[in-house]
């Protein structure tokens, strides 16, 4: 017996034993019994008898190749680790998903606490606006955001997303209502808090917007205007139909591409599918499915458009940021992990 088929041997044993040592009893758990019970079993058979992977070498064309059977057994390691990444992949999503659960529980239970409901009550509009270290720019925005439109109320909600400024004062030294995530988790999973606070209340559009005074409240009537005619279900204000001043090369580039990749899968005519300042009807989050944390832009308007939801754009215009810096990140990371997010929302 070779050296290798030894150390195979001595490892298949080990593990065997190290399996029913730790999975058995209170450990006990089916599936990670089986598979490295499996796995070590499998490693004793072909240390003590190699030739059993023959037939499947020459499947695979590998019989005349040297250390053929090496090869093969590689090859079904490969496999087998690829299913593995993915079982974990899919139990790490599962646990993500109860933390937020569990993250936006804690919010709700603010909320209740402090009779937001109540507040919010009289509203028609709401402006949803999550938040992260901007107390300076807040300072200024919240002041220009209209009291009606259309004759119909404008409440804002807030949500600090685990600002360790003064963003939470602010909100609330301006008169409205703020909402605080216990840790920073992102823009997407702040909207969700709001989402979640939203829908159980009686308000009938909801408007999200930047709190880095990149938009200009003013405009919220134009987003709001064909959601109130019933035009649309959701109106997305695009930089592209408006004015905006270029944040850098590569996003000048990546904004077209990112479009036209929605608008291939989806059949849509987006022209921003980055735009974070957008109006819909309350009642499409009771449908809409959302997970992004921080680059969930897109998602939105990729799960609409699944759902035939009718979609529609107006112009606007993105102002300079005037304090702070973007939480962005890097050109080349944002890209990436935007267009991951628009592959992982329009396959789900």
């Amino acid at each position: 017996m070779s050296s290798l088929r030894i150390i195979g041997l001595i490892i298949g044993i080990i593990g065997l034993f190290l399996t029913f040592r730790i999975y058995r009893g209170l450990k006990w758990k089916k599936l990670n019994f089986l598979l490295f019970g499996l796995s070590s079993i499998v490693l004793i058979i072909i240390s003590l008898n190699p030739n059993i992977l023959n037939t499947i070498t020459g499947m695979l064309s590998l019989e005349q190749a040297q250390r053929g059977r090496i090869l093969t057994l590689l090859i079904f390691s490969i496999i087998l680790l690829w299913f593995l990444v993915l079982y974990l992949k899919t139990r790490l999503d599962d646990y993500r998903y109860q933390f937020d659960l569990l993250v936006r529980g804690l919010g709700r239970e603010q909320a209740e606490r402090e009779n937001i409901q109540k507040k919010l009550h009289d509203k028609q509009i709401i402006i949803l606006i999550p938040a992260y270290n901007e107390e300076k720019n807040l300072q200024e925005l919240l002041k220009e955001i209209p009291k009606t439109i259309k004759n119909k109320n404008v409440g804002v909600l807030v949500i600090d997303d685990g600002s360790s400024d003064r963003t939470s004062e602010v909100v609330k030294d301006a008169g409205y209502i703020v909402v605080r995530n216990k840790i920073n988790r992102g823009g997407g999973a702040g909207l969700r808090l709001g989402y979640d606070i939203v829908k159980h209340s009686n308000i009938q559009t909801c408007v999200t917007m930047d709190a880095d005074g990149q938009h200009d409240p003013r405009e919220i009537e134009k987003l709001v205007k064909p959601i109130l005619e019933n035009k649309y279900d959701l109106v997305i204000g695009s930089r592209k139909l408006g004015k905006w001043e270029k944040e850098g090369h590569l996003r000048s580039i990546g904004l077209p591409i990112f479009n036209f990749i929605i608008n291939l899968l989806l059949k849509t005519k987006i022209t921003d599918c980055s735009s974070g300042f957008r109006a819909f009807k309350t009642r499409l989050l009771q449908s809409i499915t959302l997970r992004e944390d921080q680059y969930h832009t897109s998602e939105l308007i990729i799960d609409a458009a699944k759902k035939g939801i009718k979609i529609g754009e107006v112009p606007i215009t993105i102002r300079k940021r005037k304090y702070g810096t973007s939480k962005k990140g890097k050109d080349i990371k944002y890209g990436l992990n935007f267009a991951k997010a628009i592959i992982v929302s329009w396959w789900r």
